[in-house]
């Protein structure tokens, strides 16, 4: 691109603590070297100016995890070092005095850095993802017909579609057991996990095998959207993922969670439905409201597009723009 010029960190690899360590390190003697104006990092980096903070709070991270695991795997978690690391990296940065600005894309975010770490809202600017809303269209759904039947869905079945890789903490196996009562709901879920074969293994367990397809990695997710009547993300965290705001550009209503940023967007029963991570009866009854709802679909997926009028990537970078001005 004009005007950017790339500079490269590369420190030697010695494990996870060393690569993030290591790569602080480098970062933030290119700055010092460069004397740069504003420096943003994306990575728990002391001493930037600004953070974007893309990964939400790690502490939180790790008190919403514990509730999904067993003791032995409690100690495990207390007892990595990585983490250890990453809560003491965020300390450092929230609490350095040159960070001027902290970028959200959620209030979510935002309330749970405020409640770890004490931060006024002078420091804050919210902005939420954009989204390519030319590209992420309801016209998508002329891909419906061909798609459905290249996967053997039936034309009329409801269809719900996951996107993802981290199947585990975006909620597959929560996904699988909230179709299992409704019987003619289909899932198609998209993404990447090294551990797909389990959750193959949970579907036929549950006697859902036959409704549900796994595509794996895609490198073109739009006809897949096409394809769907919903987007499902029961997300245990994830503090604003970009396949919300692709899927409700779309015209699908979503299903996710409170531990989701993108859950700000969503109006229950109007462009799509929210519930605690692991209320699963919730979920399911949720997925009947709208099954039962189905003359009203054309009207949830006109306000689910609606929701995106103002998260286009245009828009976005105008807001980044902004607080970059106010900095300098």
């Amino acid at each position: 691109l004009s005007g950017v010029r790339a500079i490269a960190a590369n420190p030697f690899y010695l494990g996870s603590v060393w690569r993030d360590w290591g790569f602080a390190c480098a970062a933030r003697r290119i700055w010092q070297r460069e004397g740069f104006e504003l420096v943003q990092s994306h990575e728990r980096i002391a001493g930037c100016d600004i953070y974007r903070a893309g990964d939400g709070v790690h502490r939180h991270w790790l008190q919403l995890r514990r509730r999904v695991l067993s003791r032995w795997g409690r100690i495990a978690l207390q007892l990595n070092p990585y983490h250890h690391y990453v809560q003491w990296m965020e300390r450092r940065m929230f609490r350095h005095p040159r960070l001027k600005t902290v970028i959200c894309n959620s209030q979510m975010v935002k309330r749970e850095i405020q409640h770890y770490f004490g931060l006024p809202d002078a420091r804050f600017a919210v902005i939420y993802n954009g989204v390519d809303t030319a590209a992420f269209h309801p016209s998508l759904r002329e891909h419906r017909a061909a798609m459905r039947a290249q996967w053997q869905i039936p034309s009329s079945a409801p269809l719900l579609l996951y996107v993802g890789s981290g199947f585990e903490r975006k909620g597959v196996a929560r996904a699988l057991q909230a179709i299992v009562p409704h019987p003619e709901v289909q899932l198609v879920v998209v993404g990447h996990d090294k551990h797909a074969a389990q959750y193959q293994s949970l579907a036929a367990t549950l006697g859902i095998a036959s409704r549900v397809r796994f595509a794996g990695a895609q490198n073109d997710v739009k006809p897949f959207y096409g394809m769907a009547d919903a987007f499902i993300l029961p997300t245990l965290y994830d503090p604003f993922p970009n396949v919300c705001v692709e899927a409700l550009a779309c015209g699908l209503p979503v299903f996710t969670t409170q531990q989701c940023g993108a859950a700000e967007l969503i109006r229950n029963g109007d462009n799509g439905w929210v519930a605690d991570a692991l209320d699963g009866t919730t979920l399911r009854q949720q997925l009947g409201q709208w099954l039962a709802c189905r003359a009203e679909w054309p009207r949830l997926a006109a306000a689910a597009r609606a929701s995106t009028a103002d998260l286009t990537l245009e828009q976005m970078a105008g807001r980044l723009l902004a607080c970059y001005q106010r900095l300098l």
